[in-house]
């Protein structure tokens, strides 16, 4: 056995003696001593690059997800005051484009109409100066004024004629001069009104079709909220009150006011007609699917109900004992109990129920029942209400 194989034997007959495996003899660290331990540690010494490596790309941060395109759309009742809300300042802006492009019309004729007359001037003065110089070449020109001053038995007042007919010829050429400036400014004057007649016209016809759009899709979601209201009333049951996003009401108002805005009065109080059993006992105004409803002052709803004759109908309580119904509604903003405020929406206006035409139909009673009403228009006027 040679000399290196017998230090090989050493450990493992030491470890035999001892009871320890030689594979944990082998693999045990000799400890620091105390010294070594408080040496001061060794930086980390970078890593070295590794080559040909590339760096890793930089990626851009995911950008946030869209909303999705389905998004739930808004109920039909706002919509419909969107779109008639849409319509006003369509109708608005194009009649003000009307009577802008009228008030153009007639500028612009008016203008035409000077210019015409600055041609007649002008023709006129054209032809006193062609008198002037017809009878200037009859009569020879200027040789037959040297004759008239060698012959004439006064020279000096014949000069003075002929200085007299010169600054009449002056005149007369200054006339045609600012008779001609005149007649360029009008023409100029005349085309731009005409210009901006034309461009009002054209900017009419835009809001026009633009107005026609409006009034097309409100029309739709008219009929759209009407059809939900019918089920409403044939199922018996309301759906609930759709929020409207409220007119700002001035503080210090009137205390009562019409129920809708614009309006037509249609059959009256009192009233008889097939369609009623006995007398119309409200006063009806003729107003669009959707238009707002709102109350004629301050109170309590003290119901909403859907269907029966009336259709969809609310009926406000208000201070002195008196009550308001307002019936045929498509839609309605308030739920009962709630109090309202003078010329708060409640609801929007339709042909529900037994009704032949889009309408409101509004009652003052006396109670809450039917049967207990009072000339709506007489006590609105008597309340200061205009009609």
């Amino acid at each position: 056995m040679r000399h290196r194989d017998r230090l090989m034997i050493v450990p493992v007959v030491l470890c035999t003696l001892l009871g320890a495996p030689a594979s944990a003899a082998a693999s045990e660290k000799p400890k620091l001593s105390a010294a070594a331990s408080e040496l001061p540690p060794v930086p980390d010494q970078p890593e070295p690059p590794v080559p040909d490596q590339p760096a890793p790309p930089v990626l851009d941060r995911p950008a946030p997800l869209a909303p999705e395109a389905d998004q739930p759309a808004p109920p039909v009742a706002v919509e419909v005051a969107r779109l008639f809300a849409d319509a006003a300042k369509a109708t608005a802006a194009y009649e003000r484009s009307s009577r802008a492009a009228e008030a153009q019309r007639v500028t612009a004729e008016k203008l035409q109409s000077r210019l015409a007359e600055q041609r007649a001037e002008l023709g006129a003065i054209h032809d006193s100066i062609g008198g002037v110089a017809r009878e200037q070449y009859r009569t020879g020109g200027s040789l037959a004024h040297t004759a008239r001053l060698l012959l004439a038995d006064n020279p000096d007042a014949l000069l003075r004629g002929y200085r007299v007919a010169a600054q009449t010829e002056r005149a007369v050429n200054l006339l045609l001069e600012r008779a001609r400036l005149a007649e360029r400014q009008l023409g100029r004057a005349e085309q731009k009104a005409q210009a901006a007649w034309r461009n009002l016209a054209t900017r009419n016809a835009q809001l026009a079709v633009v107005k026609r759009g409006i009034e097309a899709k409100l029309e739709t979601a008219q009929w759209q909220l009407q059809s939900q209201a019918d089920a409403s009333v044939a199922a018996g049951s309301c759906a609930g009150a759709v929020r409207l996003e409220q007119p700002e009401l001035p503080e210090g108002g009137p205390e009562w006011v019409t129920p809708v805005e614009d309006y037509s009065l249609s059959a009256g109080f009192d009233s008889v007609g097939e369609r009623w059993a006995r007398r119309h006992t409200g006063q009806d105004f003729a107003v669009g699917i959707g238009a707002p409803v709102r109350a004629i002052g301050a109170g309590r709803v003290v119901s909403v109900s859907c269907g029966g004759g009336f259709g969809i109908e609310i009926v406000v309580e208000h201070p002195g004992g008196y009550y308001s119904q307002y019936a045929h509604l498509a839609g309605v903003t308030v739920d009962q109990g709630e109090q309202v405020r003078t010329g708060q929406w409640i609801g929007q206006a339709g042909t529900s129920g037994n009704s032949t035409g889009p309408h409101l139909h509004f009652e003052v009673r006396l109670t809450p029942y039917l049967g207990s009403g009072v000339d709506p228009l007489a006590w609105l006027r008597s309340h200061g209400v205009p009609l």
